[in-house]
Formats: structure tokens, sequence, C-alpha cells
């Protein structure tokens, strides 16, 4: 792996002890709701994500959420632990995302739509994956924060731009710089910090699925193709859709499903 990038890692700080409880509140069989919202609350940048992300239309639970708890139920144990983990990892990351046109509020909110559009689609073609998927979703682009660093620090920041604004493969782009992937850089980082196998690879191999193992390969297929649906260059554009939807069909997914979640998240955006 590129060593400059092994260092970053080798430089982050470790999980927050909320997150490492939250981690525990959900892996335990007697783990309840109002265990996880209790030491949820005691987060205040948590508490802002979760409440933020239950009142996001992407969600539509079509109500004002003010409590935590009411968040927590509403949303379930394993998604709660999902958006605090994927807004606590953006905390302890620097983030400039300017190589990629993006502002730190945007990026944020591609992986929330990534992983929304995911939600959605597995509901109805798997939900005893969906879980899986959607925490992978929120933490997928992870790696461009560190990757949009590295491109700073070497200065080429306006040529790294320029290439991503007019591509439809971001990881290549990426590649021909760092010899590095979004993927790649994000799977290091979970496994630094201690994720499960399965999810660290799921992220591993989302930009080459047809090499992943084969119980891991449908999961690799569904996070390739909601990032092409939502890159961070053109996210739900008429291309990106395109795309998305071809990969879909060529992976054996019913695309028209894929397709109607699609038009329902373009119609809350």
């Amino acid at each position: 792996m590129n060593p400059s990038i092994v260092e970053r890692i080798k430089s982050l700080p470790p999980l927050p002890k909320t997150l490492v409880d939250i981690q525990d509140i959900c892996n335990r069989p007697d783990g309840s709701v109002s265990e996880l919202s209790a030491v949820v609350e005691g987060d205040p940048m948590i508490v802002a994500n979760l409440l933020k992300s239950a009142n996001s239309p992407l969600y539509g639970f079509g109500k004002e959420i003010a409590s935590v708890s009411q968040a927590v139920s509403l949303f379930g144990m394993s998604m709660t632990r999902s958006i605090a983990i994927s807004g606590s990892v953006k905390k302890l990351l620097k983030i400039d995302m300017a190589p990629y046109r993006v502002s730190p509020d945007q990026f944020a909110d591609i992986s929330t739509m990534q992983a929304s559009l995911i939600n959605k689609w597995f509901a109805r073609v798997d939900p005893s994956k969906k879980d899986k998927l959607f925490l992978a979703a929120l933490l997928q682009e992870t790696g461009k924060i560190i990757i949009a660093d590295e491109i700073i620090q070497g200065d080429e920041a306006t040529l790294f731009e320029s290439e991503i604004a007019g591509t439809h493969n971001i990881a290549q782009v990426e590649y021909s710089f760092l010899e590095e992937t979004t993927a790649s850089v994000a799977a290091a980082i979970f496994k630094y910090w201690g994720f499960d196998d399965e999810l660290v690879n799921m992220i591993l191999f989302s930009d080459q699925p047809q090499k992943a193992p084969d119980e891991l390969r449908e999961y690799a297929y569904a996070l390739n193709i909601v990032k092409s649906a939502v890159p961070v260059n053109s996210p739900l554009g008429e291309t990106s859709i395109a795309i998305a939807l071809k990969k879909a069909k060529d992976a054996g997914f019913d695309h028209e499903i894929l397709e109607d979640e699609i038009d329902a998240l373009l119609e809350k955006h």
C-alpha cells in the first residue's frame, strides 16, 4: 500500500469510547433501545447527526423527530449504530474535500444518499442484507478524506479536480495519482480500527466486485452500483443513473426495482 497513506492511517486516533459502547450494546443479545438511547444522549455530536438524519426527507418519517429515544426507536438499533459510526468517523478525520469539488456537507449528503438508496433497494431485494449494506454504504467513501489530503499535500489538487470533474470512473483517477482507491483506503482505515472482516472486505471489493469472494460478491456489487448512481462528481446525474442501472442488470439484479428507488430518491431531492 502507498507508504504515506499507511502512515496516515497508523496515526489516526482510536475510536471514541461512545462508539465502543454503542457497538457493545448492539452486539449484545440483551442490548436495548433504552440503553442505546442513554449512551447516544451522552455525545452531543452523535445526537445532532441522529436528529438531522431522522428529520431528513431521505428517511421519510413524515413528522418532526425531537428526541433521541424517538429517533432510535424509529431507526432501530442497527441503523442508529450506523449513523453514529459514520458521523464519528468523519469527525476523527480532517475533512477538506476540495480536490473532489465538494464541500464537507455535500460529501456527507452523498454518503447519506448512497446509504438511503441501498437501504430502500435491499428492503425489496433481500431485507436480511440491508442493515449490513446500509453501514457499508455510509462508510465506503471515507477513504476519499485521506486521498483528498494526500492530493492537497502533493500540490496536485488542480490537476486532480479537472480529471475528477470529467470522469465516470473516479477510482481509476485516484489510482492514477496514488496507486490506491477510495475502496482500498477505506478498507485499510476500518481494518486498523478493528471493524469486522466482512465489512472491511465488502468495501475493499466494491471497486472490483467480480473478484469478491462468493459470500461477499452480492454486497460488493450493490455497493459499486449505488456509488455509481450517486458519485461525488455527479450524484443522481442522468449518465450516473444509466451506468448504475446497466451495472445492476449485468450483475443479475432486477434493475427496475433499483430504478423505482432512484426515482423516489430524485423526488426527495
